[in-house]
């Protein structure tokens, strides 16, 4: 089986739509607009085979319908959610099997950045690597803000994606990785793995080359949003915000609410 490329196509200000290819075809996850994928695959001479989503934002599907002019393909999305031109409307424990490139998918609701927010996880690509598409759930070093959700479903969704094998792949949908980094190091700063993070992360940035993926081994190390349960987090939170911290619900719920004004 010929090896995948996993290619993160930088859109608008922040966003990365996802190209996974097998050197001829290749799949878009979260094609917030046509212009960067359509660019990136005439490059690569690349055909454009399927489309994943993740939830309903505009800057994740407002691409789709000028791509299916292109090229009608199949595209796949969460079921609980408004979005024009799905094919297949999934759910938790619903699997993608794609031809071209050879892609085994599973299904799982992460809701809470949106009321019906989906990932897809491979559980191993040809070289054995597990890859997970995530949307706006979990950034490196951070998560998606509670539009559509509670505190206990995010923090429910993030276990969940916690408890996948540390090699996964965290394929996200934004550049955020700096700016979480510093409220991350405000939530944690003792946290030496987070400290060398910060001082590679920024090296990336400087040489203009993604953060991402990250993997979630890693984010388990570094990342506050998973790290709720830590005593040193949550005597930080009681600290800062002069709050109760109860438990692992509470430290999150302030913790997020703190990151929405964190500047």
């Amino acid at each position: 089986m010929n090896a995948l490329e996993y290619v993160p196509v930088p859109a608008f200000e922040d966003n990365y739509i996802w190209l996974v290819s097998d050197g001829r075809n290749a799949v878009a996850v979260d094609p917030g607009e046509a212009a960067p994928v359509r660019a990136y695959l005439a490059k690569r001479g690349w055909r454009l085979s399927a489309i994943l989503l993740t939830h309903h934002h505009r800057d994740h599907v407002g691409g789709v319908a000028d791509l299916l002019k292109d090229q009608p393909v199949p595209v796949y999305g969460p079921a609980g959610e408004a979005i024009e031109h799905l094919t297949y409307r999934l759910a938790h424990g619903d699997h993608v099997s794609l031809a071209e490139p050879a892609l085994e998918l599973a299904v799982l609701d992460v809701p809470g950045h949106t009321s019906g927010h989906i990932a897809y996880f491979q559980a191993s690509d040809p070289r054995g690597t597990p890859h997970v598409f995530c949307g706006d759930t979990l950034f490196a070093c951070g998560c998606g803000r509670l539009f559509e959700g509670t505190p206990a479903q995010m923090l429910a969704s993030l276990d969940s994606l916690a408890a996948l094998p540390g090699a996964t792949e965290v394929h996200c949908a934004h550049e955020y990785t700096l700016s979480n980094i510093r409220f991350a190091l405000a939530c944690e700063p003792g946290n030496t793995e987070l400290q060398a993070w910060r001082d590679e992360a920024a090296a990336r940035r400087a040489r203009n080359v993604p953060t991402l993926p990250t993997t979630i081994a890693h984010e388990r190390a570094v990342n506050p949003f998973l790290r709720a349960g830590e005593p040193s987090i949550q005597a930080t939170l009681a600290d800062q915000l002069h709050e109760t911290v109860t438990d692992r619900l509470s430290a999150f719920a302030l913790m997020r609410e703190w990151k929405n004004r964190f500047r």
